[in-house]
């Protein structure tokens, strides 16, 4: 049997090219030199910078969108060296719209994690750590003015909404489906002057996801459809009847099945024990108090509700939501949910609260802190990101993927 190793470049260009995602070209360089200069590290499916979206059917207040792409990593250390390390494991949002310059930010919030440590590397390579690629984020905002500027400065936050997207052909087509101001769904497909806006909407849609080669949506009350892009005109058709309960439904994809999380709200004072409403406060507090899951059934035209994720941990951010293996993290728990615990406005500031984890088990909310294993996920990062070079080079104006 022929050496891996030894393969024909053109046979290693022919597997290269049916590689999906960047993680997945990023495993292949790593098997050894010869494959990893088989191909140019920065090739991908998709690009890591779009062009300028048109706002043609959504908006007449705007030169148009940017569409901006960012991954949610895994670092691990391989063994020996992650039974040697307390945090052998870390999570992080990468975006990478300038290829020359990566900016880190806070896997569950738009929070851009500044200044980096003193002693944070110029230059990581991640060839000789395990890494793992558990969501993507693709978000539309508008720009304000200047229809031809090129940096994220001169993009606006007037419209900021999670998009699901779909590579089409391989060579950089795609298809993108966001929610609309109205409620409603929108859709551009790449080369589009004018966005389509779909006009099913017995209720306003909540969220959107692409899963398993199709894109859904679920509003308000947790109807849920699938939208097919392929006919003209686009059209939805339906999937799983309404649940009604919570205030916010949310898609995730959980480990190959799709899951519809439901969020309950409270609003006041952050504490409102005794509250009467007649009383003054110093701030208005919207907060998270529980959530339900839920697991489609598709030949049943239903969602079914979930009492224990088991080993499962879901991760709901600003932007996307993602899951994980708690098994595949030191230390951590499964059944359990990540989430950016609601904003407050204080003396007119909207303010952050954080990080906390909703155990389903017990029906609680925690902050983050509380669950060591978890926190040690986040920030700040775990120590041998700063290692010697053999590990990771010294000198992030470049990241290797």
């Amino acid at each position: 049997m022929a050496e891996w190793c030894n393969l024909p470049g053109e046979l290693l260009d022919l597997i290269s090219k049916h590689l999906d995602s960047s993680i997945d070209l990023l495993r292949f360089r790593s098997v050894c030199t010869c494959w990893r200069s088989s191909l140019h590290p920065h090739r991908s499916s998709s690009p890591s910078r779009f062009p300028i979206l048109p706002n043609n059917g959504i908006s007449d207040t705007t030169w148009g969108f940017y569409l901006f792409k960012r991954s949610i990593f895994f670092f691990q250390l391989p063994p020996p060296l992650f039974n040697s390390q307390s945090n052998p494991s870390w999570v992080v949002k990468i975006d990478q719209e300038n290829p020359q310059k990566c900016h880190l930010f806070n896997p569950l919030s738009r929070d851009e994690y500044k200044p980096l440590p003193p002693n944070f590397p110029k230059l990581v390579d991640f060839m000789g750590l395990r890494v793992s690629e558990l969501g993507m984020e693709y978000t539309l905002q508008y720009i304000n003015y200047r229809p031809f500027a090129t940096s994220i400065g001169d993009a606006g936050n007037l419209y900021s909404e999670k998009v699901a997207f779909c590579d089409v052909g391989g060579g950089g087509g795609y298809v993108i489906l966001t929610i609309h101001v109205s409620g409603r769904l929108a859709l551009l497909k790449s080369g589009d002057v004018k966005w389509t806006v779909i006009d099913d909407m017995p209720a306003p849609y909540d969220d959107v996801v692409f899963y398993k080669g199709s894109f859904y949506a679920v509003d308000s009350t947790g109807r849920t459809v699938m939208v097919d892009v392929g006919s003209s005109p686009v059209s939805v058709r339906f999937v799983a009847d309404s649940v009604f309960g919570g205030d916010t439904k949310m898609l995730v994809d959980g480990c190959g099945e799709l899951f519809m999380v439901d969020k309950f709200l409270s609003v006041g004072p952050e504490d409102d024990e005794g509250f009467d409403g007649d009383e003054e406060f110093d701030y208005m507090s919207e907060r998270t108090v529980r959530f339900e899951v839920f697991k489609l059934d598709k030949s049943g035209e239903k969602w079914i509700k979930v009492e224990n994720l088991e080993d499962r941990i879901i991760f709901l951010g600003d932007n996307c939501a993602f899951s994980a293996l708690a098994s595949n993290f030191v230390g951590c728990k499964g059944n359990c949910i990540l989430f950016t615990n609601s904003s407050k406005v204080e003396d007119g500031v909207l303010k952050s609260r954080g990080i906390s984890v909703f155990d389903l088990e017990s029906g609680s909310i925690g902050p983050l802190a509380d669950y060591p294993g978890l926190s040690e996920l986040f920030w700040p990062p775990p120590a041998w990101i700063s290692s010697p070079p053999n590990l990771v080079e010294a000198g992030l104006n470049h990241l290797r993927i």
